[in-house]
Formats: C-alpha cells, structure tokens, sequence
C-alpha cells in the first residue's frame, strides 16, 4: 500500500529536517527530491508513491526513532572509529589537537586552509579519487552545491565557507557510478547521516573512506544571505557570488566580511561585525541545530574548525583548530610538519575546549530545555546525551528566549524580506534575549565567586589544623 515516506512525517513535519537529502539515495522508491521550503531551508518533497520500508529515515541524523546500536554518536563512533585510542565525553574519539595553518592554502581558503589542504593531499597522493565539497552552483539563485573534484585544480574552486543551504542528494545521486573512491566534506549532522548510511549499506565504508568535518556553529536559511545582501540594498533575486568569509589579513581573524554582486555586477561588502551577532542569537538556524549535541563533528576522520582563542584570532591570516580521528589523518598532518606545507602545533586539551566553550554551553548545558520545551509542544525529538541536566531558571530563560527569536527570524523575513524593517522587528525580542542573558552570566559570576570564597576558606581552615 502505497503511503507518506516516513521521513516526511517523522522529521520534515516535525521540523528536524537539516536538508543533507541522504534520505534522497536511500529511498527505494524514488519518492522524494529535494526542495526549498517557506523557511528558506532545503527539505525532502514527495514527488512519487512510496513504499514506507523506513530506509530513508534509517539515514536520517536527527531520527527520533534510531536503532539502538547507533543511537547517538558514542555508538557510531565505536563502529566507525574503532582504533582511535582517546575519548573525552565533550570532543568523541580522537588522537591529537592541533593548531595551525596550510602555507599554501591559508590565504586562499577560509580560516587557515586545512580543508583544502587535506583535500589536495588526499587527491594526490591517491587516497581517494574525488572529493565531494561545496562550489558554485550552475542553477541561478540557488548560488551552492556539493559537486564533485577530481583534482587539484577542480579543488581549488571550492575552497570558501558557505553559509547556504546546500544538499548531499546531487553528489550521492552518481556515488554508485563513480569509479574510485570518495572523500567528503561537511558538517556534523551530514557527516552523521554518511555514517548511518555506512552501517546500512557496508559497501559505503570502502566507497568514502575519508571524512572531513567542519566544526559548525548552525546551519542557516538562504533568509542569512538574503538578510546580508538587503543590508547592502541589494534585492534577493540580483544577488550574485555570495562571498561569506572575506578576510582581512591587516585585521583579527574574526574582522571579516560578506561580500557579493548585484544585478549589475558591482561588488559590495560589509563587515559582519557591524551586522551584529548572527550566530548568539539563532537568527535565521535550522530548528533541528537546537537538537544537535554535536560540538566537533564527532564522526569524521578529521574535524576542522577556526582557532577562536589567544593568540590565533589576532592573526588575520586566519588559523585553523585540528582534531584528528584516525591514522590516515594523523599520517597526514605529520607529512606535511615533515615537509614543512604546515604551520602547526599541538593544542592543549582545555585550550582547545576554552575555544568551543560557547557552543558546548548552547548545545551540551542548554539542551534539556529545549527537549523539554519541544515535548511539551507535541514535537518529536532524537534521543541526545545531555538531555537530563538540571538547569538555572535564568538559563532556561535563555534558551526559550533564543527559541523564540530563532522562529521570527524566520517568519518577520518570510513576511517582508527587507534588512531594516526586520532590524526593527526584531528588537523588543533580542532586547529580551539580553536582558535574560545578562541576568544569566551575572548569576553564574556571582557562583563562581561564592565557590571559589569558600574553597579559599576551607584551603585556609584545613592549613591551620
């Protein structure tokens, strides 16, 4: 009997989808492709009758009804990284942290080049046959997709950050007829759905035997470039290479700039800084984010990421933060100290978790609120691993409050798309998100003092005995 995939009915209404389309490879049916949704968001549509076997959502990274044995990413990780020695309950599986930068790269790439160079070696040294990444799409409007490298120089092309909504269903549409092997680059949740396909379908471990993941703070609405290119007073439908990641080398690694043509091929730019905080506030971010536990991408075989943290960030050139996950990687990272392409070092272990600390707190210490929050609105959620800590009223505050501004970014946008009606609109809400937030941080300096008065007091009566 033909019926609704169940991808549809358990993640896409209930608003989990992340739009990464394995769903799109793993349907036998053929059922589903790819659409933009009224959020700006890419999401799986009905297009033929269905089945229901349930393979589409066996993919699924945000499946509120996994199997067992790859509940979460612990139990992935022991499937998909059986050799990596060190685990720490924030970061999963690794072997090293480092900091650095690709000599070659850095200029040329976002942060400090250690995508692309890890791409490049992989292409040439013949680990693999093709890399899957994000380049320009050919489709007007639509700006990016993943598309497929087989060299350097098709390598090359792809070598930016890009804030917009991108789908794995247009590289892994030709994977099965694909001579060679593949590595891929993404964020944690695709990196996640490569890995469950991995463990429903075997043969994908030896087709993709390398992953890159990219440390990611939230993926955003095509509404985020729209929103930034009105900022400019260009139109939606003029915006022409949307450049997300435009640094400047004379400024701090965090100075940087969007950038993109209009209709007339005239280039502006504008400081993310004087935009504001895009990423504190949940603007324009896929309501699945808030259910992503996630912090490192977990699953890759490597996870890169932009060194937040003294004394990296005053570098302009940008540098890059490196968790490896395997020996192919570390093998990699140690080729190129040997031949002196990388400018790398060790990164201590809490200087590395002082660099995440603000995407731990959202996501790890600020979850179980809004599992709660979700459940008491009727809405499916995923099974998570710090769904049952207990939290401060202030910061439940927070987290119902940055809920709340996430949905209207959305749907003021939706309504008028237009950057200074929607500053406007905005306000009374991010003003309460401050305030709440403020209340917060005071709350917790003021425990942190109190705890650290009476540790000296007890150091100082335990000293005289």
């Amino acid at each position: 009997m033909n019926s609704t995939p169940k991808v549809i009915t358990s993640i896409v209404n209930n608003d989990l989808c992340i739009g990464c389309g394995m769903c799109l490879y793993k349907c036998p049916s053929n059922a589903l492709e790819m659409g933009w949704s009224e959020d700006g968001f890419l999401v799986p549509k009905v297009v033929a009758n269905c089945d229901s076997s349930g393979a589409c959502l066996d993919v699924c990274p945000f499946n509120p009804f996994p199997k067992e044995e790859v509940k979460t990413e612990d139990e992935l990780a022991k499937i998909c990284l059986p050799d990596t020695t060190q685990f720490h309950k924030k970061i999963g599986k690794f072997e090293r942290i480092y900091a650095g930068y690709s000599k070659e790269f850095r200029l040329s790439s976002s942060s400090g080049g250690l995508g692309t160079y890890i791409c490049a070696e992989l292409l040439e040294k013949k680990h693999v046959d093709h890399i899957f990444s994000i380049k320009e799409a050919l489709v007007p409007g639509t700006h990016y997709e993943y598309a497929i490298s087989s060299s350097k120089s098709d390598l090359l092309i792809a070598s930016k950050t890009r804030y917009f909504p991108v789908s794995l269903s247009t590289v892994f549409s030709e994977i099965d007829n694909l001579e060679g092997t593949v590595a891929i680059v993404g964020v944690g949740c695709f990196i996640k759905a490569i890995r469950l396909a991995q463990y429903s379908d075997p043969k994908l471990k030896e087709k993709i035997p390398f992953l890159i993941g990219i440390i990611c703070g939230g993926v955003k609405s095509r509404f985020f470039t729209e929103y930034l290119a009105s900022k400019m007073d260009i139109e939606a439908a003029n915006i022409q290479k949307p450049q997300f990641r435009m640094k400047d080398v004379d400024s701090t690694a965090n100075d940087y700039s969007f950038s993109c043509s209009d209709g007339n091929f005239e280039e502006k730019s504008i400081r993310m800084k004087a935009v504001g905080d895009m990423w504190g506030t949940g603007f324009f971010k896929a309501n699945a984010c808030d259910f992503c536990d996630d912090v490192t991408t977990e699953l890759a075989d490597i996870s890169l990421g932009d060194a937040w943290l003294h004394p990296y960030y005053k570098d302009g050139k940008g540098t890059n933060v490196i968790v490896s996950r395997s020996l192919l990687a570390e093998n990699l990272i140690d080729s190129g100290i040997k031949n002196k392409d990388l400018e790398i070092e060790l990164l201590p272990l809490e200087n590395f978790l002082a660099s995440q600390q603000g995407s731990f707190n959202h996501r790890h210490t600020g979850l179980p609120a809004r599992i709660k929050i979700a459940k008491n609105n009727k809405q499916l959620v995923p099974p998570k691993r710090y769904a049952h800590k207990k939290l401060t009223l202030d910061f439940k505050w927070v987290q119902k409050q940055r809920m709340q501004v996430r949905a209207k970014s959305l749907e003021v946008w939706k309504n008028n798309p237009d950057a200074k009606s929607f500053d406007k609109k905005m306000e009374k809400s991010l003003s309460w998100l401050q305030f709440y937030t403020k209340i917060y941080h005071k709350r917790r300096r003021l425990t942190h003092l109190k705890n650290r008065l009476i540790e000296e007091i007890g150091k100082r009566i335990f000293s005289k005995k």
